[in-house]
C-alpha cells in the first residue's frame, strides 16, 4: 500500500518533511515520491508506547512532590522572568462519548459549573501572587470537557478573573476547544469578542452509523454551519479532530470522512489513533467487537494521510497536519517547534501553568499535577488555595533526554552539536546503547545516522513515538507494570 504526498519538494529526506511526505527531492512543481507503509511494518512497530507530551511520562511522577516543592518552583520561574502559558481545565459534558479517555465530569445539570467555577477562582487567586504582571500570558487555552458547557456570561466573567489576576500580551494565542452540539453563536460572538482567535472541534467521523455508536451524533451540517460561523466572525486559526480506529470504520467510509474535512479546509488537523484504554475507561468495552482489525485501522490511517497530503495538508508528525503557511509548519521548517500537554505549540520557552481538576503544568524544571477528582479538587482549593496531587521534579538526565525525544518529535532530527553543547556531554558516548538500539529502526528505513545527527527518515515520521522510546530510561520500569499506554498506531 501506498500513500502519495504533497508540499516542500527541497526538503531531504532525512531531515524532515514539514511540508510534505516526500521521500526525495523532486523537481520542484513535481508530484513528490511516494512512501511504503506495509502492514508488516506497521504491526510490527504498533506497541503500547507513551505520547510524550512530558518526559519522563507521567506515570513516572510521584505523589512525594509537595507543595513546598511546588512553591519553590513557582518562586524560581518568577524570579525567571519567562513568559506565561496557562491551561484551564472545564470538565463538564452533558452525555459521554463513549470512545472517550478524558477526565470529564458528565452532568445534565449546568448547576455544577457555578460551583465549579467559585472553585476555580479561588485557585487563580492563590496561583496570581506567584506570577508577577511584568511576564506575559502568551498562551491561554481552555479545554475539557466541553468549555462552551458553560454559558457565555460564565466564559466572560472567567476570562475576566484571568485578565484581572495575569498580564496578557496583546500578541497571545488564545483557544478554546468547543462542542458545535452545544455551542451556539452566541458563545462564538462573545469568545471572538474577548480576544479568542483559535477554535478546536471534536469531529471524530461523519459517518452516522460511528456516531450513533460511540454516542457522539454531530451531523456534518452543524459542523459546517459552526466552521462558517466562526471564519465569519474572524478566529484566525481553526483545528478538527478526527478518531481512526472507531467501531464500524473501514478506509472506504473514512475517506468520505476525510474528503468531507478537505472541503471543510482547517487550519490544522489532528488525527488520533482511537486509544482503547479499557481497564481506565470501563465504558469502552460495550463496542469492542466492532472495532476495525489491526490490518483495516492501517488502510483507515493510511487513506487519511494520503488524501490530507494530497490537499496540500504538512505532516508535522504523529497525528498533526497543518497548512504549509500555519504556525506549526512555520515553526517545523525553522525548528522553533515545542510540544507540551496541549501537544504541538510554538511558544516554547514559557512557563505551563495548569488550572482546574486534574490540570497539568510544567514550571522550570518541574512537572504538577491537580487532583483528577472533582470533590478531592475543591477541597484542596478550599483549604489550601493550590490542588497539587503529585509532581516531579527533573533529573539532569530527564533534561537531556526530554530534549531529545522533544526535538525527535518537533523536528525529525536531533543534531548531536546542539545537544553536546548545552548539556556538557559527549553525545554518542552518553547514548551509546541507544544509538546502538537504533540499528534496527534504521534497518526498517525509519531512522538515519549519522556522526553530525539522528534523523528520522520521510518513512520514519508515522514511527516518531517509537524512535523517541528508544530515549526513554523510564519505559522499561513502567511497561513491566501492566498497562499504562495505549498503541502507538
Amino acid at each position: 500500500m501506498r500513500v502519495t504526498g504533497g508540499g516542500e519538494p527541497s526538503r531531504p529526506e532525512v531531515s524532515g518533511f514539514g511540508t510534505g511526505f516526500g521521500t526525495g527531492k523532486p523537481e520542484s512543481g513535481k508530484p513528490p515520491a511516494q512512501v511504503d507503509l506495509p502492514d508488516d511494518l506497521l504491526r510490527k512497530y504498533n506497541r503500547p508506547g507513551p505520547r510524550y507530551t512530558s518526559y519522563p511520562p507521567a506515570p513516572a511522577w510521584t505523589n512525594d512532590f509537595t507543595r513546598s516543592d511546588l512553591e519553590r518552583a513557582l518562586a524560581a520561574a518568577d524570579a525567571a522572568g519567562s513568559d506565561v502559558s496557562l491551561y484551564i481545565h472545564i470538565p463538564f459534558c452533558e452525555s459521554l462519548c463513549l470512545f472517550c479517555a478524558c477526565n470529564v465530569v458528565i452532568r445534565k445539570d449546568h448547576a455544577v459549573a457555578g460551583e465549579y467555577l467559585g472553585t476555580l477562582r479561588k485557585e487563580i487567586a492563590a496561583l496570581a501572587p506567584f506570577v508577577s504582571r511584568d511576564r506575559p500570558v502568551v498562551q491561554l487555552h481552555w479545554g475539557g470537557g466541553t468549555p462552551t458547557y458553560l454559558s457565555p456570561a460564565q466564559m466572560e466573567d472567567l476570562f475576566a478573573d484571568l485578565t484581572l489576576a495575569f498580564h496578557f500580551s496583546p500578541s497571545a494565542e488564545i483557544g478554546v476547544e468547543i462542542d458545535p452540539r452545544v455551542t451556539t453563536r452566541e458563545h462564538l460572538e462573545m469568545l471572538r469578542r474577548l480576544g479568542f482567535n483559535r477554535l478546536s472541534m471534536g469531529i471524530q467521523d461523519f459517518q452516522p452509523k460511528v456516531q450513533e455508536t460511540v454516542h457522539r451524533v454531530q451531523p456534518y451540517e452543524m459542523t459546517r454551519e459552526a466552521i462558517e460561523q466562526a471564519r465569519a466572525l474572524g478566529f484566525t486559526s481553526l483545528n478538527v479532530d478526527l478518531i481512526c480506529g472507531l467501531p464500524h470504520q473501514t478506509a472506504e467510509t473514512f475517506r468520505d470522512t476525510a474528503d468531507r474535512i478537505v472541503e471543510l479546509a482547517p487550519d490544522r488537523i489532528a488525527l488520533f489513533s482511537y486509544a482503547h484504554v479499557p481497564w481506565l475507561k470501563k465504558q469502552q468495552g460495550s463496542f469492542a467487537d466492532f472495532l476495525p482489525p489491526d490490518h483495516e485501522k492501517f488502510r483507515i490511517f493510511r487513506t487519511a494521510l494520503g488524501r490530507f497530503l494530497e490537499a496540500g495538508y504538512a505532516y508535522i508528525g504523529m497525528d498533526h497536519f497543518a497548512r504549509p503557511d500555519d504556525e506549526l509548519a512555520v515553526a517545523q521548517r525553522s525548528r522553533t517547534l515545542h510540544r507540551n500537554f496541549q501537544g504541538y505549540s510554538t511558544r516554547a520557552g514559557a512557563d505551563l501553568y495548569g488550572l482546574g481538576v486534574s490540570a497539568i503544568g510544567r514550571i522550570g524544571s518541574c512537572y504538577a499535577q491537580n487532583f483528577r477528582d472533582l470533590g478531592r479538587y475543591s477541597e484542596a482549593v478550599e483549604k489550601q488555595g493550590l490542588a497539587l496531587m503529585r509532581g516531579y521534579q527533573l533529573t539532569d538526565d530527564d533534561r537531556v533526554r526530554g530534549a531529545v525525544i522533544s526535538r525527535l518529535l518537533c523536528h525529525a532530527v536531533v543534531k548531536k552539536a546542539e545537544i553536546e553543547r548545552e548539556y556538557g556531554i559527549d553525545f554518542d558516548a552518553y547514548f551509546a546503547a541507544e544509538l546502538g538500539a537504533l540499528g534496527e529502526l534504521e534497518r526498517d528505513g525509519l531512522v538515519a545516522t549519522s556522526a553530525e545527527e539522528v534523523a528520522i527518515t520521510s518513512r520514519g515520521r508515522v514511527f516518531m513515538r517509537n524512535v523517541a522510546m528508544v530515549f526513554d530510561s523510564y519505559l522499561p520500569k513502567l511497561s513491566g507494570e501492566g498497562p499504562r499506554f495505549s498503541q502507538t498506531l
